[in-house]
């Protein structure tokens, strides 16, 4: 099923037990509000269906994984409560990776920025290829990773974590994020990556449905004050990006 959003799309297709989530974007696969919006609900649809064993989220193409908020939809925030609205569409859709029942696999093919990174870390097992560096660049725009932080955070610890989020245009590459953990697997390129969530996913499928949602409630104890912090940090995005600061640094990178 392909549906359509304001220049890009979430394409979804069942096969056996797996469920694809596609999402795209021509500018890097950034995540605009209704993108985030369309990926949050078929997470939550899936949850409730019960042919669904298994989910794999990707991006379309073979280059950037995710560049992160749309810097157009940035630029357009007007007021606290537009800002508000606009990072808490990160918070849901981390929020719904968090309490789907389902295991999710991330397939990062190439570069992730910001929310990007989020994504990656809220997924139960990511796997990767050679290329997928990755970079909080939210500092760099006088905003800071506050949503997705909690879940890079707990993915790959806090001195990892302080060291992306305060350097904010340095990126670590595939390997760096392999070695502390963002990555389960990393693989040299795109047919291994794809040999490898193909042979996790199908496995997956055929396992306890019962079991993998124990077992995946088990590794997200502790983060059931998410659905209130997650607003909270988003409410403190949606503040900072109406600063002087932060409007002069987006349109400076819009325009590289």
């Amino acid at each position: 099923m392909l549906k359509q959003v304001k220049d890009g799309h979430v394409k979804t297709e069942l096969h056996n037990g797996v469920l694809t989530i596609e999402f795209f974007h021509p500018q890097s696969n950034s995540l605009p509000g209704s993108l985030l919006e369309a990926i949050t609900h078929e997470i939550h649809s899936c949850g409730n269906d019960h042919e669904v064993k298994v989910v794999v989220l990707r991006s379309a193409g073979e280059k950037a994984f995710c560049a992160g908020a749309s810097f157009d939809e940035l630029l357009a925030i007007e007021n606290a409560a537009q800002g508000l609205e606009f990072f808490s569409g990160f918070a849901r859709l981390i929020n719904e990776m968090r309490k789907c029942s389902r295991l999710i696999i991330a397939r990062i093919q190439g570069k992730c920025v910001g929310g990007g990174v989020g994504i990656a870390a809220a997924a139960d097992y990511a796997i990767a290829a050679d290329g997928a560096d990755v970079k909080l660049s939210e500092l760099a725009v006088g905003i800071g990773p506050f949503v997705v932080g909690p879940a890079v955070e707990r993915k790959i610890g806090l001195a990892a974590f302080s060291s992306l989020a305060i350097d904010a245009a340095m990126w670590r590459d595939a390997e760096w994020a392999r070695r502390r953990g963002l990555y389960s697997e990393l693989h040299g390129g795109i047919v291994e990556m794809d040999e490898s969530i193909h042979r996790l996913s199908h496995s997956l499928a055929h396992s306890n449905p019962e079991a993998m949602a124990a077992l995946k409630a088990s590794f997200w104890k502790g983060t059931e004050h998410w659905d209130e912090l997650l607003l909270e940090r988003a409410a403190v995005s949606g503040r900072l990006v109406l600063s002087d600061f932060s409007r002069t640094a987006i349109h400076k990178f819009r325009k590289k």
